[in-house]
């Protein structure tokens, strides 16, 4: 619960209030002045309406300051201390705006209110946890599978509530290795890592985005800098988000895709115009197998698939999108780590796991982290397979995004060699007649004498070219 001081009569009351605009892009701005030596600013909002939907942010002189999207509670903004969704720091003096998004407009016209008070004297209490975001030392050393989640919301996005302690505790218990934070259009999480991470030594928390628009959602695992999300707006188009989560090393991701239940998830499925040579992974299922991520699986494997056939390497992750650190237990509830994606990494730190992504080494188990494990490496015939804690289950191989070959899993562990043609294969691992767990497609090795045929180097360049499959094996292999 959130209480709102009263404004006090030192303090200056800025009115802003009128009919959303009815055309033009999908958010709005409403400016107001702040003069010097204002020690902090509330913004309190209302959209008037059972129906209507709208969304707030703010900006200051020197651009974002935070994005509450659908947050109830007022927006505070200081020289030490923020609201949750937003940023502390210095209050320029200048022209500030609140950001508007029209995230549903059924009654029209609609309206907002909006109340913005200036304070000589700060109510926050001094953030002093806060701090600036650094890569964290590596947690653990040595090349290997580590278990994680790529879609964890804190209590920094509007519609969610943990804490970093609550995330932790409950990865934890689950025996993960790292969690993404990808809180919504915000960076305000990345300020409170460090701190909390010095409470959990071996759960890695890896900064990123969930870059949210009216058209869908994506993942920018690794940003550590804001990238506008208000599409529509001068030189802000999807082409030119992707490239700014490039440029900063960040690793592209769609979320849920093909989520498609309308204004019950506003803009979550992927509904944008992207050139798909700039999307470097999709989350093959969202939340684990049950009970949500079996509704979606066969159109996101289609989707991912048909990248596939283009010649565009996207990467599948998973991600459970959990809000409640594991505590939600309603009909559609994924806790954290529902499902799981592993990564080889050479160790446990953002670097590493962000290079095993742009490599391309991912596993992910459908349910959770309790799943049989499946990897997946070349050899100089073909690729071979490896199931643990597998018996029971079927492997089922795709070649070219086909299922071509069922083998049954009766040792443990097992190795099942792939020598069919083709460009690409993967597999997946089949429990009780469903999937389990899906390995990325990797390249089929070439026969030596179609490498002779195509290369016409003979036998001693055919060894030069199988020779980055078998230094892809060595990375493979734990």
């Amino acid at each position: 619960m959130f209480l709102i001081p009263p404004a006090l009569a030192a303090d200056t009351v800025i009115l802003l209030e009128g009919e959303v605009p009815a055309e033009g892009p999908d958010h709005f701005f409403l400016p107001f002045e702040v003069p010097a030596g204002t020690a902090e600013i509330e913004v309190r909002h209302e959209d008037l309406s059972e129906t209507n939907i709208l969304d707030w942010g703010l900006d200051g002189p020197a651009g974002f300051r935070g994005w509450g999207g659908g947050n109830s509670e007022p927006a505070v903004v200081g020289e030490l201390a923020a609201s949750r969704s937003y940023l502390p720091g210095t209050l320029d003096p200048g022209t500030w705006q609140v950001v508007v998004g029209k995230a549903k407009i059924v009654e029209e016209p609609a309206r907002y209110r909006v109340e913005v008070v200036l304070r000589e004297e700060a109510t926050l209490a001094p953030q002093t946890e806060r701090r600036p975001y650094e890569d964290a030392p590596a947690l653990v050393s040595g090349a290997r599978w580590y278990a994680g989640d790529f879609h964890v919301h804190s209590r920094e996005s509007g519609d969610a509530a943990p804490s970093l302690d609550e995330i932790a505790l409950f990865a934890e218990g689950r025996g993960l290795d790292f969690v993404a934070l990808s809180d919504h259009n915000t960076i305000s999480q990345l300020q409170w890592i460090a701190d909390a991470q010095t409470r959990h030594p071996t759960l890695l928390f890896v900064p990123s985005v969930e870059y949210t628009t009216y058209d869908g959602h994506a993942n920018g695992i690794g940003a550590t800098a804001w990238v506008d999300h208000r599409i529509g707006q001068p030189g802000v188009d999807i082409t030119s988000a992707a490239a700014d989560f490039e440029a900063q090393g960040a690793f592209f991701s769609i979320n849920h895709p093909n989520l498609k239940l309308g204004e019950l998830c506003i803009g979550c499925a992927w509904d944008q115009q992207l050139d798909p040579g700039q999307i470097r992974g999709i989350e093959i299922i969202t939340g684990g197998w049950d009970p949500v991520g079996k509704l979606f699986f066969d159109q996101t494997v289609a989707m991912w698939e048909g990248y596939l056939d283009q010649g565009y390497p996207v990467v599948p992750i998973g991600g459970s999108d959990d809000h409640r650190a594991g505590q939600d237990d309603g009909a559609t509830a994924s806790a954290i780590g529902s499902p799981t994606t592993l990564v080889w990494a050479e160790e446990l730190s953002v670097p590493a796991l962000l290079e095993g992504l742009r490599a391309g080494h991912t596993v992910v188990k459908l349910q959770g982290p309790d799943d049989p494990m499946l990897e997946l490496w070349p050899t100089t015939t073909g690729l071979e397979a490896t199931v643990t804690g597998g018996i029971g289950a079927e492997l089922h191989w795709f070649v070219h995004g086909t299922e071509t070959e069922i083998v049954s899993i009766t040792q443990d562990p097992q190795k099942v060699l792939l020598t069919s043609q083709g460009d690409r294969a993967r597999a997946e691992l089949w429990v009780d007649g469903l999937p389990r767990v899906l390995t990325n497609s990797l390249p089929l090795p070439q026969p030596i004498e179609e490498l002779d045929k195509d290369c016409g180097c003979g036998k001693k360049g055919s060894a030069f070219l199988l020779l980055p499959l078998l230094l892809l094996r060595r990375r493979y292999q734990s």
